[in-house]
């Protein structure tokens, strides 16, 4: 090689890498890119004076450079984008461990609400005072009934009594000596009430209710359950 063609092939190489930190620059947002873009054109005249095979492989050289810069500056915001998906997927997740975590103690909350409501209804049912009569009517033992059981439960309660007595207050079954509004076997448990429950609608409307929420949860829970067997 002639020593100018040396020459030329050297400031050719320094063209490319000048015209590499052009790239770099733009890429990155260097203030001195103005400054390598202007060297690069200078050189680019001497680039002029080497023969066309050492032009070629000198544009080559600087075309891949050129490539590899894009292809990292590519790689940083592919890793850009990919940190703040997950950042993003990283806020959805506790913002959605938040929502279910309220939920949660809202659920826990109102569980323990009713449970303090079917307690003192069972409380009350246990202390409440009904008038003693020598017979009743429907409609009085369903009154009687109403001071005690919440509103709530009303429907579930009355259906019971309906089909286990129709509210016959001294409604016996032949079969079983089942006894009274809620057909208890034997009639004698509601004893644990009071000593009149032959005769007192009263006394059984205190143990009945007593028996649904021990037992059930609610007067509903044993409505579910007397739905789905036909006893409970």
């Amino acid at each position: 090689m002639s020593r100018i063609s040396v020459r030329g092939f050297a400031v050719a190489s320094a063209t490319a890498v000048t015209a590499v930190g052009s790239v770099v620059g733009v890429a990155s947002g260097s203030t001195a890119q103005n400054n390598d873009a202007e060297a690069t054109a200078a050189d680019a005249t001497l680039l002029a004076d080497m023969p066309a095979g050492q032009q070629a492989q000198v544009q080559t050289a600087s075309l891949t450079q050129q490539a590899d810069v894009q292809a990292i500056a590519a790689d940083v915001s592919a890793k850009k984008d990919a940190e703040e998906a997950a950042r993003k997927a990283a806020a959805q997740t506790a913002i959605e461990k938040k929502d279910a975590a309220e939920k949660a103690a809202k659920a826990a909350q109102e569980a323990k609400e009713r449970e303090e409501a079917e307690a003192k209804a069972s409380r009350s049912a246990s202390t409440a005072s009904f008038p003693v009569q020598s017979s009743y009517t429907v409609a009085q033992i369903q009154a009687m009934a109403r001071q005690v059981v919440p509103s709530d439960q009303w429907t579930c309660f009355s259906n019971i009594v309906d089909h286990e007595s129709s509210w016959n207050y001294r409604a016996v079954n032949p079969s079983s000596g089942a006894y009274g509004l809620f057909q208890a076997l034997p009639g004698s448990k509601m004893s644990s009430v009071g000593a009149d429950w032959q005769t007192n609608p009263g006394t059984q409307i205190k143990w009945g209710l007593n028996y649904m929420n021990e037992r059930y949860g609610s007067p509903c829970g044993a409505w579910s359950f007397w739905q789905a067997n036909k006893w409970y």
